[in-house]
């Protein structure tokens, strides 16, 4: 059954019936978490996470759209564990902007980014189309949807293959999860005190923290805390893309309407 808020399965009967107002795109990477996670983790979380959120959003307007999921992210400070794919983020940014302006193309101005990897940064992208384009922009990094609700649900702060991203696949693709092989996640820290706090910055290279390409315990994960973090955030994601999707685009969007100058 066709159904109508997935672009790979509209037709055009369907593309001419249909007022889209928001396109949803996922994006993910493909690279090594941990032993015991598989390469496609972040695309396909993402696009689980994008898909019921936009059903979701489609059963409540019929305005939403689900675009394909891009697989591929910025991997370079990881590509010394063997098979990870690496594109450049200006590579990545090219192909947004074409998908924007696609949209754009055909009425569609209201575009979120869904994205599932640390690696990738769209801010600046997003303020230079939003400068040169009729274009809104809006970025979501799902797995911090639901931080104020993380200590609720998890023991401790993860980063990256640790309790977070394994809950949530022992809860999407048990299949694909081998929990026997994962590492202990430790990593090691800067020799910075300005780099561990956080206040200074630089790239980390992965096979330089551990050998397991991971920062995070996943010994306490388990399928019901990825379910329970997955109900949090794509109730909130799918709240966001109905108010989206509903709010006409006048003068002051994505702002508070200002009150007549009368009532100041």
């Amino acid at each position: 059954m066709n159904q109508p808020f997935d672009l790979t399965q509209i037709n055009l009967s369907m593309a001419q019936e249909n007022q889209y107002e928001v396109a949803v795109l996922p994006i993910g990477a493909i690279e090594a978490h941990n032993r015991h996670l598989p390469y496609g983790q972040d695309f396909f979380h993402t696009s689980e996470v994008a898909r019921r959120c936009v059903r979701q959003a489609w059963e409540a307007t019929q305005k939403v759209l689900l675009l394909p999921a891009l697989p591929y992210g910025v991997d370079s400070n990881l590509m010394d564990f063997p098979l990870v794919m690496h594109v450049r983020q200006s590579t990545l940014d090219a192909l947004v902007r074409d998908l924007a302006l696609s949209l754009v193309h055909h009425g569609i101005k209201k575009m979120v980014l869904l994205n599932g990897h640390g690696g990738n940064d769209f801010k600046p992208l997003i303020r230079q189309l939003q400068f040169e384009q009729p274009l809104h922009l809006f970025l979501i990094n799902w797995w911090q949807v639901g931080s104020d609700r993380y200590h609720e649900i998890f023991e401790k702060v993860d980063d990256h293959a640790g309790e977070l991203e394994t809950s949530v696949a022992l809860h999407l693709f048990p299949e694909l999860v081998q929990t026997k092989n994962a590492g202990n996640g430790q990593a090691r820290p800067f020799r910075f005190e300005a780099l561990n706090k956080g206040w200074a910055y630089t790239s980390r290279q992965f096979s330089k923290l551990n050998d397991h390409c991971a920062v995070g315990d996943p010994s306490k994960a388990s399928a019901e805390k990825g379910k329970r973090y997955l109900q949090v955030i794509c109730q909130r994601i799918t709240e966001f893309l109905i108010e989206l999707a509903n709010s006409p685009l006048d003068e002051d969007f994505p702002y508070q309407n200002r009150e007549p100058r009368g009532n100041r």
